[in-house]
Order: structure tokens, then sequence, then C-alpha cells
């Protein structure tokens, strides 16, 4: 049984379809990337996770259930629009959210409590929200998200406004999470977070599904790109399709190589080999998510 099931959800606000026809399943322990640029209709879509709206149709299951709050005690969510009750202090915010989500008070005092100290915000436990700095008040965001140690975590651009110091600690805590079995789900639109955490993501665009799968599957819809350093043009060899000259000396040539969608770089290797085609270097250059969400979903424009 996956964690999170989509099937089939489109919701429409009028006029306007921000979801369209998407489905997708996050399976039980894993990191899921949920990647899309600014309006590709992720909010929209993680609302309907948490029954905070309806979706028009389709069908969507978190744990085996329909959304609901009965899901709340094992789910936690930390929104994009981040917002805390200011005069409270740090550890009643805490306690107050893990009451919400079936805790007992002693229960979530004393993890409130183990957070914050995790946090280096044990000093500041009966600060007051309004008093706190803004990194600090993110950790205690943060900490009301997973008080309840949820099963499935779901986090709605979390990187946003947090200065690299708490980025840091952020992909801590979701690592530490995953260890403990958690199934953790995370939208962004900033890949270099995507690529050091997610098992597997899926890329939206206008609220439609273009990719879901491991990082390698995505990697490998872009052509193989090589660095080959050699005495003559690899330009008419099989597989190739592009050749760029970087520059040489000496009698060799630095070539930047792109292959046909499909074509494997081991054989082209095999084939300089039999035909004694002298090389030096041979090195396959390994695509960012960022060049696989440009080749992917190019420069779409999401709607709201």
């Amino acid at each position: 049984m996956p964690a999170l099931l989509l099937d089939s959800v489109t919701k429409d606000f009028g006029e306007k379809r921000a979801v369209d026809d998407l489905s997708f399943a996050v399976r039980d322990g894993e990191v899921f990337g949920f990647l899309g640029g600014n309006g590709a209709g992720k909010t929209t879509s993680l609302r309907m996770v948490l029954d905070i709206i309806r979706p028009t149709s389709g069908r969507i299951e978190i744990l085996g259930r329909t959304p609901g709050r009965e899901n709340s005690a094992d789910l936690g969510f930390l929104p994009e629009e981040r917002g805390l009750y200011r005069t409270m202090t740090a550890l009643d915010t805490i306690t107050y959210f893990g009451r919400l989500k079936g805790m007992t008070r002693n229960d979530a005092r004393r993890e409130g409590r183990a957070l914050l100290d995790r946090f280096g915000l044990g000093g500041s436990a009966n600060t007051k929200i309004d008093k706190l700095s803004k990194g600090m008040a993110q950790k205690v965001q943060l900490a009301t998200a997973i008080v309840n140690a949820p099963r499935l975590l779901i986090l709605d651009e979390p990187f946003s406004g947090l200065d690299p110091v708490n980025q840091g600690l952020l992909e801590d805590e979701i690592k530490r999470l995953s260890r403990q079995g958690a199934t953790i789900v995370f939208s962004t639109h900033v890949m270099q977070h995507a690529e050091r955490l997610c098992d597997r993501l899926l890329l939206l665009a206008q609220g439609r599904k273009a990719f879901e799968g491991t990082q390698d599957a995505a990697r490998a819809t872009l052509p193989a790109r090589l660095t080959i350093l050699s005495r003559t043009t690899p330009a008419g060899l099989p597989g190739v399709v592009a050749v760029t000259e970087h520059g040489g000396q000496d009698g060799w040539t630095e070539w930047g190589v792109s292959l046909a969608p499909g074509a494997d770089p081991g054989d082209l290797l095999q084939v300089c080999t039999e035909r004694g085609f002298a090389l030096r270097r041979f090195e396959q250059s390994r695509p960012s998510l960022h060049d696989v969400f440009l080749h992917i979903v190019g420069g779409e424009e999401g709607r709201a």
C-alpha cells in the first residue's frame, strides 16, 4: 500500500484548471520530490492531499484512508506561507500543535523540548515568537511539523526563505526522519535540494505530470554528453550527433560530444578501440536535475 496515492485528480477554479488529471504514488518510507516551477500546481495538489481543498474529480488516499482529520496523528505539514501565534512561547507553540495531532500535553512538551534542544533553541523555550529572530521562528515552525513523529511528512517549498545554515538543518532533519521510517513528500523549484535528498521525483508542468521516476531515469531522458581528448574529430562516429571543439595542444584536441537519444557511450568507446581511434580522455558528463527539468519541462509557465 502506498503512503500517498493520487488517481486522476483534477482541480478547477472556475474556468481555470490548476491540476489536470494527476496520478502518482509515493511508496512507504521514501523521500519523494514534487518538483515544478512557480504556479505549476504543487501547492494546490498538496492542499488537496491535506483536505484543505477538495478535488473537482479523482481519488486521493493517505496511508490507505481518504483525506480528513482522522489522519492528523500520522501527518506533519510545513506550509510555504509560514505563520505562528506571535504571542505564544516557542515551547507552548510546539505543544499546541502536538495536542492538535492527538498527543498528550506531557508528551508534546517533552518532545518539544527535545526538538528545541536539537535545534539550538533550548534557552529560548519560554521566549515569545515575536521576540525570536526569523531564523529561530522558522526552526520552531519546523518543530511544529514534526513534533508528532509523523508517518507522512509533507513540506511545501520548505527551503523558501531559509538561510544556508537553516537549509542544512532542514536537509539533516529530512534525512533523519527518513532513516526513522517516515515517508516525506516535499515540493520545490530548487533542483539542488531534490538532487541531494530524493529517492524518486515527479516533475509537474501546467498542472500535469511530465515525469515520475528515479533520478537516474530522469537523467536518462537527456542525450549523453561526453568530453573527448583525441587527435582527430569524433564527428561521424556512430551515435555522435554534435561536436564542439574546446581547444587543445600538442596535436590533441578536446571535444564536447553529444550522442543521439538512447546511444550508449560504452558502445562508442568500443568503436574507438576497435578502429584505433587515439584517445587520451573519454569522460561522460552527469546531467544535473536542473538540466533535466529544463529538458522535460522547458520554459512552460504553470498555472496556479
